[in-house]
């Protein structure tokens, strides 16, 4: 089962999101980030467009029921007595994974953690930016959890190039695409009944941008 609403107005920022990435490829941003992180040029692109495409694919996980947010009132008799009795509805919220902002990054993070093997310098970075992180996200009703855009980057960068100067562009990457993830979706489930949306995607909605940017940004930093 698959989330897709609003197709059309999707349609149209996907188009225009890929325009926007196949130039920046051009410019050779993105080349220079994955280089360092050891992806040939090759498969650059067809990265970019899985993690786009991805964006747009929540896989529902669990439904989690929400607060109280409205009333309904209620008639039924007993032996031909009306009573109206107003009974709290709770709006459910779906829990699911976006493709491209949490699967997609989790599995290239472990395999850059595999290429430098399996060193603890990760980890460390992970927790750290989590933490931070953690403390900088904010719920937004009707959203998700929004998280702000520069400061994890620059921390991810931060803290590779103090733990692991040698191969700081994947401790950089892991750090803050893990560290992000973690922080602000999966540490603030407990917040996420209160929001009201329909659908809360880790990785996704107010997330997303913050760890496909973190990313790019930290491993160019680093």
């Amino acid at each position: 089962m698959f989330f897709l609403p609003l197709m059309f107005v999707y349609f149209v920022l996907f188009l225009f999101l890929l325009v926007f990435l196949f130039a920046l490829v051009q410019l050779g941003i993105f080349t220079i980030a994955f280089q360092k992180l050891g992806i040939p040029p090759s498969q650059l692109f067809l990265l970019l467009f899985a993690t786009l495409v991805g964006s747009f694919i929540n896989i529902p996980i669990a439904r989690l029921e929400g607060e109280p947010v409205e009333e309904d009132e209620v008639v039924f008799s007993v032996w031909g007595v009306p009573y109206r009795v107003r009974v709290p509805k709770r709006r459910e919220t779906v829990l699911a994974v976006n493709l491209g902002g949490a699967v997609i990054p989790v599995l290239l993070s472990l395999h850059l953690w595999g290429r430098v093997g399996f060193a603890w310098q990760p980890l460390l970075g992970v927790a750290i930016v989590a933490l931070v992180t953690h403390r900088l996200s904010r719920p937004v009703r009707g959203v998700g959890i929004v998280v702000p855009l520069f400061i994890p980057p620059l921390l991810a960068a931060s803290v590779a190039l103090l733990l692991a100067p040698h191969f700081s562009a994947p401790v950089a990457y892991i750090s803050g695409t893990l560290g992000t993830l973690v922080g602000a979706d999966i540490m603030n489930l407990k917040k996420i009944k209160g929001v009201g949306a329909p659908v809360a995607s880790i990785g996704g909605a107010g997330t997303f941008d913050g760890i496909f940017l973190t990313g790019i940004i930290a491993v160019l930093l680093a």
